[in-house]
Protein backbone atom coordinates (compact mmCIF):
# COMPACT_ATOMS: atom_id res chain seq x y z
CA UNK A 1 0.00 0.00 0.00
CA UNK A 2 1.01 2.99 -0.81
CA UNK A 3 1.06 6.00 1.80
CA UNK A 4 1.70 9.71 1.30
CA UNK A 5 5.11 10.96 3.66
CA UNK A 6 4.12 11.48 7.10
CA UNK A 7 5.48 14.62 7.30
CA UNK A 8 2.88 15.98 4.68
CA UNK A 9 -0.37 14.23 6.69
CA UNK A 10 -2.03 16.72 8.65
CA UNK A 11 -1.38 16.49 12.49
CA UNK A 12 -4.07 16.60 14.82
CA UNK A 13 -5.78 19.46 15.72
CA UNK A 14 -3.73 21.28 13.02
CA UNK A 15 -5.16 24.36 11.47
CA UNK A 16 -5.22 25.38 8.29
CA UNK A 17 -3.19 28.30 8.62
CA UNK A 18 -1.05 25.87 10.50
CA UNK A 19 -0.87 23.36 7.93
CA UNK A 20 -0.13 25.72 4.89
CA UNK A 21 2.57 27.22 6.51
CA UNK A 22 4.40 24.12 7.79
CA UNK A 23 4.44 22.67 4.14
CA UNK A 24 5.45 26.20 2.50
CA UNK A 25 8.56 26.29 5.42
CA UNK A 26 9.38 22.76 4.52
CA UNK A 27 9.44 23.59 0.87
CA UNK A 28 11.80 26.63 1.73
CA UNK A 29 8.94 29.11 -0.80
CA UNK A 30 8.11 32.51 0.18
CA UNK A 31 4.13 33.34 -0.15
CA UNK A 32 4.47 35.11 -3.49
CA UNK A 33 6.51 31.83 -5.45
CA UNK A 34 3.56 29.05 -3.64
CA UNK A 35 0.70 31.68 -4.98
CA UNK A 36 2.31 31.75 -8.42
CA UNK A 37 3.11 28.26 -8.62
CA UNK A 38 -0.21 27.05 -7.48
CA UNK A 39 -2.06 29.76 -10.03
CA UNK A 40 -4.00 31.31 -6.88
CA UNK A 41 -3.88 35.28 -5.52
CA UNK A 42 -0.72 36.22 -3.23
CA UNK A 43 -3.91 37.83 -1.16
CA UNK A 44 -6.12 34.63 -0.94
CA UNK A 45 -2.86 32.77 0.30
CA UNK A 46 -2.21 35.34 2.62
CA UNK A 47 -5.98 35.26 4.55
CA UNK A 48 -5.08 31.38 4.84
CA UNK A 49 -1.87 31.90 6.66
CA UNK A 50 -3.37 34.99 8.75
CA UNK A 51 -6.21 32.20 9.91
CA UNK A 52 -8.71 34.29 8.20
CA UNK A 53 -10.55 31.66 6.17
CA UNK A 54 -10.89 28.11 6.35
CA UNK A 55 -12.79 27.88 3.31
CA UNK A 56 -10.98 26.94 0.02
CA UNK A 57 -12.64 26.79 -3.18
CA UNK A 58 -11.65 24.30 -5.78
CA UNK A 59 -9.21 26.45 -7.66
CA UNK A 60 -7.30 27.45 -4.67
CA UNK A 61 -7.69 23.46 -3.01
CA UNK A 62 -6.52 21.81 -6.15
CA UNK A 63 -2.96 24.65 -6.83
CA UNK A 64 -2.18 23.65 -3.22
CA UNK A 65 -2.87 19.73 -3.86
CA UNK A 66 -0.44 19.71 -6.58
CA UNK A 67 2.25 22.16 -5.21
CA UNK A 68 2.30 20.80 -1.96
CA UNK A 69 2.21 16.90 -3.84
CA UNK A 70 -0.68 16.02 -0.99
CA UNK A 71 -4.14 14.30 -1.77
CA UNK A 72 -6.89 17.52 -2.07
CA UNK A 73 -9.04 15.10 0.59
CA UNK A 74 -6.02 16.55 3.39
CA UNK A 75 -7.32 19.75 2.40
CA UNK A 76 -10.98 19.00 2.86
CA UNK A 77 -10.00 17.05 5.81
CA UNK A 78 -8.45 20.12 7.92
CA UNK A 79 -10.88 22.65 6.90
CA UNK A 80 -13.77 20.37 8.27
CA UNK A 81 -11.98 19.84 11.49
CA UNK A 82 -12.11 16.07 10.76
CA UNK A 83 -8.93 13.36 11.17
CA UNK A 84 -7.14 12.31 7.87
CA UNK A 85 -6.88 8.88 7.54
CA UNK A 86 -4.69 7.02 5.20
CA UNK A 87 -5.57 7.83 1.71
CA UNK A 88 -4.77 5.23 -0.65
CA UNK A 89 -5.73 5.96 -4.22
CA UNK A 90 -7.20 3.02 -6.31
CA UNK A 91 -5.76 3.48 -9.57
CA UNK A 92 -4.87 1.10 -12.15
CA UNK A 93 -3.86 1.15 -15.91
CA UNK A 94 -6.83 -1.15 -17.92
CA UNK A 95 -4.24 -2.57 -20.32
CA UNK A 96 -2.02 -3.67 -18.06
CA UNK A 97 -2.98 -4.71 -14.87
CA UNK A 98 -3.85 -7.96 -14.15
CA UNK A 99 -6.73 -8.72 -11.99
CA UNK A 100 -6.36 -10.09 -8.72
CA UNK A 101 -3.10 -9.11 -8.35
CA UNK A 102 -1.64 -5.44 -6.87
CA UNK A 103 -1.16 -2.65 -9.20
CA UNK A 104 1.80 -0.78 -10.02
CA UNK A 105 2.89 1.62 -7.16
CA UNK A 106 3.45 4.24 -10.06
CA UNK A 107 0.19 3.98 -10.50
CA UNK A 108 -0.65 5.33 -7.08
CA UNK A 109 1.73 8.14 -7.28
CA UNK A 110 -0.46 11.64 -6.50
CA UNK A 111 0.74 12.84 -9.97
CA UNK A 112 0.47 9.74 -11.71
CA UNK A 113 -2.35 10.28 -14.70
CA UNK A 114 -1.10 7.97 -17.53
CA UNK A 115 0.55 4.40 -17.14
CA UNK A 116 4.32 4.55 -17.64
CA UNK A 117 4.52 1.25 -19.37
CA UNK A 118 1.93 2.23 -22.64
CA UNK A 119 0.98 5.56 -21.76
CA UNK A 120 -3.10 4.67 -20.61
CA UNK A 121 -4.79 6.75 -18.89
CA UNK A 122 -5.05 5.67 -15.53
CA UNK A 123 -8.84 4.24 -14.36
CA UNK A 124 -9.59 4.79 -10.91
CA UNK A 125 -13.69 4.00 -11.13
CA UNK A 126 -15.87 1.87 -13.30
CA UNK A 127 -16.05 3.45 -16.89
CA UNK A 128 -19.64 1.64 -17.24
CA UNK A 129 -21.29 3.59 -13.64
CA UNK A 130 -18.69 5.70 -12.59
CA UNK A 131 -18.49 3.39 -9.23
CA UNK A 132 -15.33 4.06 -7.40
CA UNK A 133 -13.33 0.66 -7.22
CA UNK A 134 -13.16 -0.34 -3.89
CA UNK A 135 -11.15 -2.92 -4.44
CA UNK A 136 -8.36 -4.69 -6.70
CA UNK A 137 -8.84 -8.38 -5.76
CA UNK A 138 -12.50 -7.74 -8.16
CA UNK A 139 -12.10 -8.19 -11.98
CA UNK A 140 -15.67 -7.03 -12.44
CA UNK A 141 -17.40 -3.72 -10.58
CA UNK A 142 -19.45 -4.82 -7.72
CA UNK A 143 -22.37 -2.62 -8.58
CA UNK A 144 -23.06 -3.54 -12.73
CA UNK A 145 -20.81 -6.31 -13.44
CA UNK A 146 -18.67 -4.96 -16.11
CA UNK A 147 -15.06 -5.92 -16.00
CA UNK A 148 -12.65 -3.55 -15.18
CA UNK A 149 -9.26 -4.84 -17.14
CA UNK A 150 -10.25 -3.92 -21.10
CA UNK A 151 -10.33 -6.64 -23.66
CA UNK A 152 -7.57 -7.07 -26.20
CA UNK A 153 -8.55 -6.00 -29.82
CA UNK A 154 -8.35 -9.69 -32.10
Amino acid sequence: MYTFAQEKVPQEAETLEQYVRRLRGAMGMSQQRLATTAGIHLQSLGKIERGQTTRLNQKTKHGLARVFDIPEEYLDAICQGRPVEAVQFKRFCASCWTPGTEPDPMWLLNRAKFCLICGTQLQDKCLHCGEAISSFQHRFCPMCGTPYKKKKAV
